[in-house]
């Protein structure tokens, strides 16, 4: 893309990088500390999962991401789960009602659809108050409710139903 901008004969910076726009080097060097690599793409990656407006589903085989995600999650209260775990739904009923992140790990290709509401931002208003239906019932939603999902596989397929409600962020170290 850099060739076609000169091209036509917009100004451009060689040195030019993302992560110098879209987040704090301060931030980075936390990141970096809770050990996220530093590398460029590590680093994108991060961006990815503290902006971005989907939740993440992060292929992690060597678990860097989950690794990541624990460490910054310590000072918010992070639940960890498993979709195998079976009060998993109640952990994500109160981390969503209580404004805590969650993070469920080890997913595999296929999600549990009880999870849908929570992966496509379902929430709505009644009077003031914001609400996510989940199952049958209607839980107070908490704006600081952080959702993380992550998978040990290396080369998953996901469905495009998957595809659309999250953000498929790729850890994988070559």
């Amino acid at each position: 893309w850099l060739t076609e901008a000169v091209n036509l004969g917009l100004q451009t910076d060689p040195n030019w990088r993302i992560d110098d726009v879209l987040v704090d080097p301060a931030e980075v060097r936390k990141w970096n500390i809770n050990s996220l690599p530093a590398d460029d793409l590590s680093v994108e990656n991060g961006i990815m999962v503290t902006r971005g407006r989907r939740w993440p589903l992060m292929i992690d085989p060597q678990g860097q991401a989950n690794r990541w995600v624990r460490n910054m999650g310590k000072e918010r209260s992070i639940v960890i789960t498993k979709l195998s775990d079976t009060i998993y739904l109640r952990k994500l009923e109160a981390a969503i009602r209580n404004g805590t992140a969650l993070l469920i790990e080890n997913v595999e290709e296929v999600l549990d659809p009880a999870i849908e509401p929570v992966l496509t931002k379902a929430i709505f208003k009644r009077g003031a108050q914001k609400f996510l239906r989940l199952g049958t019932e209607d839980i107070p939603y908490h704006d600081d409710f952080g959702f993380f999902i992550t998978t040990k596989m290396a080369n998953p397929h996901y469905l495009p139903e998957v595809c659309i409600k999250v953000t498929i962020i790729n850890f994988t170290v070559t």
